[in-house]
């Protein structure tokens, strides 16, 4: 008997010392994934800027200006911040594709007949911002008056500018271009750009429309590289030859410089990206579903 006791109390010692160890190795794994898990979340995460300047533009697929020098200022952009290489538009024509980026459905437009102002009621990016409490507005060049809901003038455009069809969203807020503000702490925590017909690119070069952006928002590229601020330049459609890719850019103190993820998204991915940036808890039609803009974050 007495020899087999230290056996039996070895065994025993060598129970007690697994017993223990298993759990600490079970919970030292949880708290490894746990780490990996945060570490996926914090990789997805989108930053709170304090404002957003999202600039629109037209009918230029992603090779007619990623890469070429017909737009040095937008490449410089690219470079300095980061480009999506499959970044897409919904439909064609132009309006569908505004109507999808600002509200998260087409709304049922086909065409690009101007609609009739004040008769949607649908959420959109501007209406979940008032009701947020934050502030929303649309700088829109050649718009011939403050909250004019007007079909054309000039080189204004209606169909570019899906706002004004919506009762949840002010007239007040569509604003003339030249009421951009030049102290940039008096932006709305998001805005859209739209330049008229000609600097958009629409009727006008490529050229013209880069040499725009550089001389209307640069200098809001420059301060927002340091105020904790984001500019987004993107486009409604292609030009009907790449499968709808269009470009979009990025950039901002948020954006990692040279980034360029090959990840695919659309206007309703570019919507929810906006909304969430914006630090909302609502999701307009089709931006519930869709996945914010990953892998430009710093």
């Amino acid at each position: 008997m007495s020899t087999g006791t230290p056996g039996r109390h070895r065994r025993s010692r060598k129970k007690i010392l697994l017993a223990v160890a298993l759990p600490t190795a079970l919970a030292a794994g949880a708290a490894t994934a746990a780490v990996g898990i945060g570490s996926a979340s914090a990789a997805v995460a989108v930053p709170k800027p304090d404002h957003v300047v999202v600039v629109m533009m037209e009918n230029h697929a992603y090779k007619q200006i990623i890469g070429s020098k017909g737009a040095p200022y937008l490449n410089s952009l690219a470079k300095g911040g980061a480009v999506l290489r499959a970044s897409y538009g919904i439909t064609h024509p132009s309006q569908p594709n505004y109507f999808a980026v600002f509200s998260g459905s087409t709304q049922g437009i086909t065409g690009d007949d101007c609609y009739n102002p004040g008769s949607m009621s649908a959420p959109n990016l501007a209406s979940e911002l008032i009701a947020a409490g934050k502030t929303w507005g649309s700088y829109n060049e050649s718009l011939p008056s403050e909250g004019s809901t007007t079909c054309k003038s000039g080189k204004y455009a209606q169909k570019h500018n899906p706002w004004f069809a919506f009762k949840n969203v002010p007239t007040s807020s569509g604003h003339t271009f030249d009421r951009f503000p030049t102290d940039f702490t008096e932006l709305p925590k998001v805005s859209f750009v739209v330049p008229n017909l000609c600097n958009d690119m629409h009727d006008c070069s490529v050229g013209t429309g880069d040499s725009w952006i550089k001389n209307k928002l640069d200098a809001y590229a420059v301060w927002a590289k340091t105020h904790n601020s984001l500019l987004v330049i993107t486009y409604d459609e292609d030009d009907k030859h790449s499968g709808n890719q269009i470009p979009t850019v990025l950039y901002g103190q948020p954006v990692k410089a040279g980034s360029a993820p090959t990840t695919k998204y659309n206007h309703y991915d570019m919507l929810r990206t906006l909304e969430d940036l914006a630090g909302l808890t609502t999701h307009a039609g089709k931006a519930a579903g869709a996945s914010d803009i990953a892998g430009v974050w710093n």
